[in-house]
Protein backbone atom coordinates (compact mmCIF):
# COMPACT_ATOMS: atom_id res chain seq x y z
CA UNK A 1 0.00 0.00 0.00
CA UNK A 2 3.00 2.71 0.90
CA UNK A 3 4.36 1.42 -2.49
CA UNK A 4 1.00 2.86 -4.68
CA UNK A 5 0.52 5.84 -2.12
CA UNK A 6 4.21 7.10 -2.92
CA UNK A 7 3.70 6.32 -6.21
CA UNK A 8 0.92 7.89 -6.80
CA UNK A 9 2.24 11.36 -4.74
CA UNK A 10 4.87 11.28 -7.56
CA UNK A 11 2.76 10.85 -10.30
CA UNK A 12 0.16 13.71 -9.32
CA UNK A 13 3.09 15.76 -8.69
CA UNK A 14 4.78 15.29 -12.17
CA UNK A 15 1.06 15.60 -13.97
CA UNK A 16 0.72 18.80 -12.36
CA UNK A 17 4.15 20.69 -12.53
CA UNK A 18 3.85 19.76 -16.29
CA UNK A 19 0.46 21.03 -17.42
CA UNK A 20 0.57 23.82 -14.37
CA UNK A 21 0.53 26.55 -16.70
CA UNK A 22 -2.74 25.26 -18.33
CA UNK A 23 -3.61 24.28 -14.88
CA UNK A 24 -2.99 27.14 -12.58
CA UNK A 25 -3.43 30.84 -13.31
CA UNK A 26 -1.08 33.45 -12.80
CA UNK A 27 -3.23 36.56 -11.48
CA UNK A 28 -1.57 38.64 -9.10
CA UNK A 29 -3.22 39.61 -6.03
CA UNK A 30 -2.53 41.26 -3.22
CA UNK A 31 1.10 42.18 -4.39
CA UNK A 32 1.88 45.17 -6.45
CA UNK A 33 5.20 45.95 -8.87
CA UNK A 34 7.69 48.23 -7.12
CA UNK A 35 11.37 49.22 -7.29
CA UNK A 36 13.12 46.87 -5.63
CA UNK A 37 16.56 47.73 -3.18
CA UNK A 38 19.29 45.85 -4.40
CA UNK A 39 21.51 45.98 -1.06
CA UNK A 40 18.21 44.42 0.50
CA UNK A 41 18.19 41.65 -1.91
CA UNK A 42 21.39 40.48 -1.59
CA UNK A 43 20.87 40.50 2.28
CA UNK A 44 17.83 38.45 2.10
CA UNK A 45 19.34 35.99 -0.39
CA UNK A 46 22.27 35.43 2.09
CA UNK A 47 19.95 35.16 5.04
CA UNK A 48 17.84 32.71 3.49
CA UNK A 49 20.49 30.53 2.99
CA UNK A 50 21.94 30.82 6.76
CA UNK A 51 18.36 29.98 7.79
CA UNK A 52 19.06 26.92 5.57
CA UNK A 53 22.01 26.23 7.43
CA UNK A 54 20.28 25.87 10.52
CA UNK A 55 18.50 23.09 9.87
CA UNK A 56 21.88 20.58 8.89
CA UNK A 57 23.51 22.33 12.27
CA UNK A 58 20.26 20.69 13.87
CA UNK A 59 20.88 17.90 13.03
CA UNK A 60 24.61 17.90 14.00
CA UNK A 61 23.25 19.12 17.57
CA UNK A 62 20.79 16.59 18.26
CA UNK A 63 22.72 13.77 15.94
CA UNK A 64 25.38 13.80 18.68
CA UNK A 65 23.06 13.54 21.56
CA UNK A 66 21.80 10.48 20.50
CA UNK A 67 23.21 6.59 20.54
CA UNK A 68 25.67 5.62 18.15
CA UNK A 69 23.70 3.14 16.77
CA UNK A 70 20.94 6.55 16.41
CA UNK A 71 23.39 9.00 14.68
CA UNK A 72 22.34 8.58 10.42
CA UNK A 73 18.21 8.53 11.70
CA UNK A 74 18.09 11.07 13.57
CA UNK A 75 20.16 13.48 11.53
CA UNK A 76 17.99 12.05 8.44
CA UNK A 77 15.15 13.37 10.35
CA UNK A 78 15.98 16.97 10.31
CA UNK A 79 17.68 16.70 6.20
CA UNK A 80 14.51 15.32 5.56
CA UNK A 81 12.45 18.20 6.70
CA UNK A 82 14.53 20.19 4.15
CA UNK A 83 13.43 17.95 1.30
CA UNK A 84 9.95 17.40 2.13
CA UNK A 85 8.99 20.46 3.77
CA UNK A 86 10.06 22.70 0.73
CA UNK A 87 7.75 21.08 -1.87
CA UNK A 88 4.99 20.97 0.73
CA UNK A 89 5.93 24.66 1.03
CA UNK A 90 5.76 25.57 -2.51
CA UNK A 91 2.44 23.27 -3.23
CA UNK A 92 0.08 24.72 -0.56
CA UNK A 93 1.30 25.51 2.75
CA UNK A 94 2.62 28.86 1.42
CA UNK A 95 -0.75 29.73 0.59
CA UNK A 96 -2.05 28.85 3.84
CA UNK A 97 0.32 30.60 5.79
CA UNK A 98 -0.20 33.60 3.85
CA UNK A 99 -2.94 34.19 1.36
CA UNK A 100 -6.01 35.59 1.74
CA UNK A 101 -6.51 35.93 5.05
CA UNK A 102 -9.64 33.33 6.25
CA UNK A 103 -11.05 34.72 9.19
CA UNK A 104 -7.80 36.12 10.38
CA UNK A 105 -6.73 32.01 11.20
CA UNK A 106 -5.62 30.67 7.91
CA UNK A 107 -4.83 31.90 4.93
CA UNK A 108 -6.85 31.02 1.12
CA UNK A 109 -4.47 28.86 -0.69
CA UNK A 110 -5.83 28.83 -4.21
CA UNK A 111 -3.62 31.90 -5.40
CA UNK A 112 -0.39 30.51 -4.56
CA UNK A 113 -0.65 26.93 -5.68
CA UNK A 114 2.72 25.35 -6.67
CA UNK A 115 3.65 29.34 -6.23
CA UNK A 116 1.88 30.49 -8.66
CA UNK A 117 1.62 34.12 -8.50
CA UNK A 118 4.88 34.06 -6.38
CA UNK A 119 7.09 36.13 -8.58
CA UNK A 120 9.68 38.27 -9.13
CA UNK A 121 8.07 41.40 -10.48
CA UNK A 122 5.60 42.06 -6.95
CA UNK A 123 6.22 42.36 -3.19
CA UNK A 124 4.60 41.05 -0.33
CA UNK A 125 3.61 44.31 1.42
CA UNK A 126 5.44 44.01 4.83
CA UNK A 127 8.40 43.35 2.57
CA UNK A 128 8.35 46.03 -0.01
CA UNK A 129 12.32 46.18 -0.95
CA UNK A 130 12.27 42.67 -2.07
CA UNK A 131 10.69 40.42 -4.24
CA UNK A 132 7.45 38.33 -3.45
CA UNK A 133 9.67 35.07 -4.46
CA UNK A 134 12.32 36.01 -1.98
CA UNK A 135 10.06 36.37 1.35
CA UNK A 136 8.36 33.06 0.36
CA UNK A 137 11.50 31.13 -0.37
CA UNK A 138 12.85 32.79 3.47
CA UNK A 139 9.85 32.16 5.27
CA UNK A 140 10.40 28.26 3.96
CA UNK A 141 13.05 28.12 5.75
CA UNK A 142 11.05 28.74 8.90
CA UNK A 143 8.65 26.04 8.27
CA UNK A 144 11.48 23.49 7.51
CA UNK A 145 12.89 23.67 11.01
CA UNK A 146 10.27 23.91 12.59
CA UNK A 147 9.26 19.73 12.77
CA UNK A 148 12.90 19.14 12.84
CA UNK A 149 12.72 21.14 16.27
CA UNK A 150 10.31 18.51 17.49
CA UNK A 151 12.29 15.14 16.77
CA UNK A 152 14.40 15.55 19.72
CA UNK A 153 11.99 14.68 21.71
CA UNK A 154 10.90 11.24 20.52
CA UNK A 155 14.45 10.40 18.95
CA UNK A 156 15.67 7.19 19.10
CA UNK A 157 12.04 5.24 19.17
CA UNK A 158 9.44 6.38 16.01
CA UNK A 159 9.59 4.71 12.90
CA UNK A 160 11.06 6.72 9.80
CA UNK A 161 7.60 6.87 7.41
CA UNK A 162 5.52 7.80 10.38
CA UNK A 163 7.31 10.76 11.38
CA UNK A 164 6.83 12.21 7.64
CA UNK A 165 3.59 11.43 7.95
CA UNK A 166 3.34 13.55 11.05
CA UNK A 167 5.74 16.46 9.89
CA UNK A 168 3.23 16.97 6.80
CA UNK A 169 0.10 17.18 8.67
CA UNK A 170 2.28 19.04 11.40
CA UNK A 171 3.04 22.19 9.09
CA UNK A 172 -0.36 21.93 7.44
CA UNK A 173 -2.49 21.94 10.44
CA UNK A 174 -0.48 23.28 13.20
CA UNK A 175 2.57 25.56 11.72
CA UNK A 176 -0.04 27.27 8.93
CA UNK A 177 -2.05 28.68 10.99
CA UNK A 178 0.11 30.21 13.73
CA UNK A 179 2.25 31.50 11.03
CA UNK A 180 -0.67 33.20 9.24
CA UNK A 181 -2.25 34.82 12.63
CA UNK A 182 1.31 36.25 13.86
CA UNK A 183 2.74 36.66 10.43
CA UNK A 184 0.28 37.81 8.39
CA UNK A 185 -1.18 41.57 8.51
CA UNK A 186 -5.06 40.26 8.69
CA UNK A 187 -4.10 37.29 11.66
CA UNK A 188 -5.86 37.33 14.61
CA UNK A 189 -2.37 37.55 16.57
CA UNK A 190 -1.37 40.17 14.09
CA UNK A 191 -4.40 42.56 14.53
CA UNK A 192 -4.13 42.23 18.50
CA UNK A 193 -1.03 43.69 18.60
CA UNK A 194 1.08 40.59 19.20
CA UNK A 195 5.13 40.80 19.09
CA UNK A 196 6.72 38.04 17.69
CA UNK A 197 9.89 39.17 15.45
CA UNK A 198 11.53 36.11 14.06
CA UNK A 199 9.25 32.76 15.53
CA UNK A 200 8.97 32.70 19.24
CA UNK A 201 5.17 31.52 18.59
CA UNK A 202 5.41 30.17 15.29
CA UNK A 203 8.71 27.88 15.15
CA UNK A 204 9.68 27.18 19.34
CA UNK A 205 6.72 26.87 21.09
CA UNK A 206 4.89 25.25 18.90
CA UNK A 207 7.99 22.57 18.50
CA UNK A 208 8.39 22.61 22.29
CA UNK A 209 4.15 21.45 22.61
CA UNK A 210 4.31 19.11 19.67
CA UNK A 211 7.57 17.30 21.16
CA UNK A 212 6.04 17.17 25.11
CA UNK A 213 3.13 15.88 22.95
CA UNK A 214 4.91 13.40 21.00
CA UNK A 215 6.76 12.43 24.33
CA UNK A 216 3.86 11.46 26.32
CA UNK A 217 2.47 9.86 23.21
CA UNK A 218 5.25 7.86 22.52
CA UNK A 219 6.01 6.21 26.48
CA UNK A 220 9.90 5.86 27.12
CA UNK A 221 12.68 4.17 25.44
CA UNK A 222 13.69 1.00 26.68
CA UNK A 223 17.24 2.56 27.51
CA UNK A 224 17.24 6.21 28.42
CA UNK A 225 20.85 6.32 29.91
CA UNK A 226 22.65 6.87 26.19
CA UNK A 227 26.31 8.07 26.30
CA UNK A 228 26.09 11.17 23.86
CA UNK A 229 27.83 9.74 19.93
CA UNK A 230 29.78 12.69 19.22
CA UNK A 231 29.95 15.95 21.56
CA UNK A 232 32.06 17.18 18.63
CA UNK A 233 28.96 16.55 16.81
CA UNK A 234 27.15 19.03 19.03
CA UNK A 235 29.55 21.68 19.33
CA UNK A 236 29.46 21.78 15.45
CA UNK A 237 25.60 21.84 15.46
CA UNK A 238 26.22 24.53 17.72
CA UNK A 239 28.21 26.71 15.72
CA UNK A 240 26.04 26.44 12.18
CA UNK A 241 23.10 27.24 14.50
CA UNK A 242 24.38 30.42 15.78
CA UNK A 243 25.69 31.33 12.79
CA UNK A 244 22.79 30.48 10.48
CA UNK A 245 20.44 32.10 13.66
CA UNK A 246 21.41 35.46 12.78
CA UNK A 247 19.61 35.00 9.44
CA UNK A 248 17.18 33.91 11.25
CA UNK A 249 16.65 36.93 13.66
CA UNK A 250 17.93 39.50 11.61
CA UNK A 251 16.78 38.24 7.98
CA UNK A 252 13.42 38.95 10.05
CA UNK A 253 13.87 42.77 9.58
CA UNK A 254 13.29 41.72 5.69
CA UNK A 255 15.85 44.42 4.47
CA UNK A 256 19.32 45.59 4.89
CA UNK A 257 18.70 48.19 7.75
CA UNK A 258 19.13 49.61 11.40
CA UNK A 259 16.67 47.03 12.41
CA UNK A 260 18.17 44.24 10.87
CA UNK A 261 21.95 45.54 12.61
CA UNK A 262 19.67 45.53 16.30
CA UNK A 263 18.83 42.08 15.52
CA UNK A 264 21.86 40.91 14.99
CA UNK A 265 23.51 42.21 18.28
CA UNK A 266 20.56 41.78 20.14
CA UNK A 267 20.84 37.60 18.87
CA UNK A 268 24.69 37.99 19.60
CA UNK A 269 24.68 38.82 23.01
CA UNK A 270 21.39 37.39 24.56
CA UNK A 271 23.55 33.61 22.95
CA UNK A 272 26.47 34.40 24.70
CA UNK A 273 24.82 35.15 28.07
CA UNK A 274 23.05 32.75 27.98
CA UNK A 275 26.07 30.38 27.17
CA UNK A 276 27.85 31.73 30.08
CA UNK A 277 24.64 31.40 32.54
CA UNK A 278 24.19 28.09 31.83
CA UNK A 279 28.22 26.72 32.31
CA UNK A 280 27.88 29.21 35.45
CA UNK A 281 24.99 27.56 36.82
CA UNK A 282 25.21 24.28 36.51
CA UNK A 283 28.75 25.06 38.81
CA UNK A 284 26.62 26.70 41.19
CA UNK A 285 24.49 23.64 41.07
CA UNK A 286 27.66 21.46 41.32
CA UNK A 287 27.85 20.22 38.42
CA UNK A 288 31.13 20.28 36.03
CA UNK A 289 31.43 23.03 33.30
CA UNK A 290 30.58 20.90 30.13
CA UNK A 291 31.00 21.15 26.06
CA UNK A 292 27.38 20.02 26.48
CA UNK A 293 26.25 22.64 29.04
CA UNK A 294 27.86 25.65 26.67
CA UNK A 295 26.44 24.35 23.72
CA UNK A 296 22.41 23.61 25.14
CA UNK A 297 22.55 26.89 26.67
CA UNK A 298 23.99 29.18 24.09
CA UNK A 299 20.70 27.71 21.99
CA UNK A 300 18.46 28.66 24.77
CA UNK A 301 19.53 32.24 23.83
CA UNK A 302 18.97 32.61 20.44
CA UNK A 303 15.77 30.19 21.12
CA UNK A 304 14.29 32.97 23.94
CA UNK A 305 15.73 36.13 22.25
CA UNK A 306 14.03 35.30 18.89
CA UNK A 307 10.68 36.82 19.55
CA UNK A 308 12.20 40.11 20.97
CA UNK A 309 15.47 40.43 18.64
CA UNK A 310 14.27 43.42 17.14
CA UNK A 311 12.08 45.09 20.04
CA UNK A 312 14.95 45.74 22.60
CA UNK A 313 17.71 47.13 23.61
CA UNK A 314 21.15 45.03 24.02
CA UNK A 315 21.48 44.93 27.86
CA UNK A 316 17.52 43.77 27.79
CA UNK A 317 19.13 40.91 25.41
CA UNK A 318 21.50 40.28 27.55
CA UNK A 319 19.01 40.04 30.48
CA UNK A 320 16.91 37.77 28.53
CA UNK A 321 19.94 35.00 27.42
CA UNK A 322 20.68 34.73 31.59
CA UNK A 323 17.53 34.50 32.44
CA UNK A 324 16.37 32.23 30.34
CA UNK A 325 18.82 30.01 30.76
CA UNK A 326 18.59 29.98 34.39
CA UNK A 327 14.71 28.91 34.14
CA UNK A 328 15.33 26.14 31.22
CA UNK A 329 18.53 24.73 32.89
CA UNK A 330 16.05 24.79 36.04
CA UNK A 331 13.78 22.59 34.00
CA UNK A 332 16.31 19.79 32.94
CA UNK A 333 18.13 19.73 35.99
CA UNK A 334 14.91 19.30 38.69
CA UNK A 335 12.28 18.10 36.58
CA UNK A 336 13.92 14.69 35.69
CA UNK A 337 11.78 12.96 32.89
CA UNK A 338 10.28 10.87 35.03
CA UNK A 339 7.16 9.04 32.72
CA UNK A 340 7.85 11.59 30.42
CA UNK A 341 10.87 10.91 28.37
CA UNK A 342 11.21 13.88 25.99
CA UNK A 343 14.61 12.99 24.88
CA UNK A 344 17.14 15.80 24.04
CA UNK A 345 14.93 18.02 26.33
CA UNK A 346 12.94 19.92 23.74
CA UNK A 347 9.94 21.54 25.63
CA UNK A 348 12.45 22.39 28.43
CA UNK A 349 15.09 24.00 25.90
CA UNK A 350 12.89 25.21 22.88
CA UNK A 351 9.38 25.18 24.25
CA UNK A 352 10.14 26.59 27.54
CA UNK A 353 12.87 29.20 26.17
CA UNK A 354 10.02 30.56 23.51
CA UNK A 355 7.49 31.18 26.10
CA UNK A 356 10.03 32.91 28.26
CA UNK A 357 11.25 34.75 25.15
CA UNK A 358 7.81 36.54 24.27
CA UNK A 359 6.81 37.09 27.95
CA UNK A 360 9.92 39.40 28.32
CA UNK A 361 9.25 40.31 24.99
CA UNK A 362 5.74 41.83 26.70
CA UNK A 363 8.26 43.48 29.42
CA UNK A 364 11.10 44.78 27.14
CA UNK A 365 9.80 45.91 24.11
CA UNK A 366 10.82 49.50 23.37
CA UNK A 367 9.35 52.14 20.77
CA UNK A 368 13.36 53.19 21.10
CA UNK A 369 14.59 50.51 19.76
CA UNK A 370 11.83 50.12 17.11
CA UNK A 371 9.47 52.99 16.18
CA UNK A 372 7.21 50.26 14.89
CA UNK A 373 6.48 49.11 18.93
CA UNK A 374 2.56 50.38 19.66
CA UNK A 375 2.58 49.24 22.79
CA UNK A 376 5.51 48.70 24.56
CA UNK A 377 6.79 46.50 27.74
CA UNK A 378 5.96 46.47 31.22
CA UNK A 379 9.18 48.08 32.25
CA UNK A 380 8.07 51.29 31.03
CA UNK A 381 4.78 51.52 32.41
CA UNK A 382 2.61 50.01 29.87
CA UNK A 383 0.75 46.50 30.23
CA UNK A 384 -1.13 46.26 27.41
CA UNK A 385 1.57 44.17 24.90
CA UNK A 386 2.42 41.71 28.51
CA UNK A 387 -1.22 41.00 28.43
CA UNK A 388 -1.51 39.86 24.63
CA UNK A 389 1.67 38.09 24.68
CA UNK A 390 0.60 36.31 27.48
CA UNK A 391 -2.67 35.76 25.83
CA UNK A 392 -1.35 34.65 22.98
CA UNK A 393 1.25 32.27 25.10
CA UNK A 394 -1.99 30.77 26.21
CA UNK A 395 -3.74 30.11 23.31
CA UNK A 396 -0.52 28.88 21.25
CA UNK A 397 -0.09 26.34 24.35
CA UNK A 398 -3.54 24.49 24.16
CA UNK A 399 -3.63 24.61 20.28
CA UNK A 400 -0.65 23.00 19.87
CA UNK A 401 -0.57 20.85 22.35
CA UNK A 402 -3.88 19.19 21.98
CA UNK A 403 -3.55 19.54 18.09
CA UNK A 404 -0.20 17.98 18.08
CA UNK A 405 -1.49 14.96 20.17
CA UNK A 406 -4.14 14.38 18.31
CA UNK A 407 -1.81 14.14 14.96
CA UNK A 408 -0.12 11.42 16.61
CA UNK A 409 -3.20 9.75 17.20
CA UNK A 410 -4.21 9.51 14.18
CA UNK A 411 -0.98 8.84 12.67
CA UNK A 412 -0.39 6.19 15.17
CA UNK A 413 -4.02 5.10 13.63
CA UNK A 414 -3.28 5.20 9.64
CA UNK A 415 0.43 3.37 10.67
CA UNK A 416 2.51 2.85 14.64
CA UNK A 417 4.42 5.70 15.28
CA UNK A 418 7.22 3.42 17.61
CA UNK A 419 8.88 0.75 16.09
CA UNK A 420 9.06 -2.64 17.63
CA UNK A 421 11.71 -3.81 21.07
CA UNK A 422 13.76 -5.71 18.93
CA UNK A 423 14.44 -2.93 16.35
CA UNK A 424 15.10 -0.01 19.14
CA UNK A 425 17.69 -2.47 20.78
CA UNK A 426 19.03 -3.19 17.41
CA UNK A 427 18.90 0.73 16.79
CA UNK A 428 17.71 3.31 14.02
CA UNK A 429 20.40 3.32 11.76
CA UNK A 430 19.68 -0.14 10.74
CA UNK A 431 16.55 -1.29 11.67
CA UNK A 432 15.37 1.89 9.54
CA UNK A 433 17.37 2.52 7.28
CA UNK A 434 19.92 -0.51 7.03
CA UNK A 435 23.11 2.07 7.17
CA UNK A 436 25.17 2.66 10.52
CA UNK A 437 28.58 4.82 11.55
Amino acid sequence: MRKIILSVILITILILTLFSSFLLSDSPISTKAVAFDTGDMAWMIVATALVLLMTPGLGFFYGGMVGKKNVISTMLQSFMAMIIVTILWVIIAFGLSFGPSIGGIIGNPSPYLFFQNVNTTSSWSLAPTIPFLLFALFQAKFAIITPALITGAFAERIRFWAYLLFMVLFILLIYTPLCHMTWHPEGLFFKMGVLDFAGGTVVHMSAGWAALAGAIFLGKRKNQKVNPARITYVLLGTGLLWFGWFGFNAGSALGANGLAVQALGTTTVAAAAAGMAWVFFDKILGHKLSAMGACIGTVVGLVAITPAAGFVSIPHAIFIGVFSSIVSNLMVSKFHKGKIDDALDVFACHGVGGMTGMLLTGVFASKAVNPGVVDQGLLFGETTLFFNQLIALIIVSIFAFTASYFLFFIVNKITPLRVSEDKEELGLDISQHGEYL
